[in-house]
């Protein structure tokens, strides 16, 4: 079984009520890297008024923190928070940056201001599900270079990386619990006419259909 969480970073911004909120989404495997993360935020924006957040920093969902950050208490940090649990992701932090505009939004106010920035902030985010995998390298001669790709994409394996040398090689991350009839796939699509070799354990971040 594999988790779902962010791949890479991204930023959105919205207004309300004149003031500026800009959402700060990250992939964030530890804690370690979930602060540095924050730290980068704070850093870019030393003149905001807020900089709430909330993360869970492991796969579990046992490493979870937020912060009001100077907000009334539970306006902020935990609605943030609340949003990772809900879309059931994990190593997932989001920080929402608030420049203050002068008008008060109100607890209520301020709670929907900051659920509804971390629910646009994720809707926007690359999200995908992290697995482990074995990665597999089909090894072919050059006649049977076009039916090995055909059978690679056939197959959905977008992300294969190719390698030509004295024959060609096409390797690819494949689930663990899926290593078995893919193999015995390769073998059958391709007649036999393919050697193929087992490499590494990793965690992949597969595309979310």
């Amino acid at each position: 079984m594999g988790y779902r969480s962010v791949f890479g970073q991204s930023v959105t911004e919205k207004t309300i009520e004149k003031s500026r909120f800009l959402t700060y989404v990250s992939r964030a495997e530890n804690e370690e890297s979930a602060r540095a993360f924050l730290s980068e935020t704070r850093a870019a924006h030393t003149a905001a008024t807020h900089v709430c957040y909330g993360y869970i920093a492991d796969t579990l969902g046992n490493v979870a923190r937020y912060s009001d950050d100077g907000e009334p208490q539970g306006t902020a940090g935990l609605p943030i928070l609340g949003v990772i649990k809900a879309k059931n992701l994990v190593c997932t932090a989001v920080a929402v940056v608030r420049y203050f505009g002068g008008i008060k939004l109100g607890a209520g106010g301020l709670t929907r201001a900051y659920c509804g920035c971390a629910q646009e902030g994720l809707l926007q985010a690359d999200i995908r599900e992290y697995a482990a995998c074995v990665e597999i390298t089909l090894n072919v001669t050059y006649a049977e270079v076009n039916a090995a790709m055909a059978f690679l994409e056939r197959g959905g394996h977008a992300d294969y990386k190719k390698n030509f040398g004295e024959g060609a090689a096409f390797t690819v991350a494949v689930r663990e619990e899926h290593v078995a009839a893919f193999e015995a796939a390769a073998r059958e699509y391709l007649n036999g006419r393919v050697r193929i070799t087992e490499g590494g354990k990793m965690i992949f971040p597969f595309l979310i259909s």
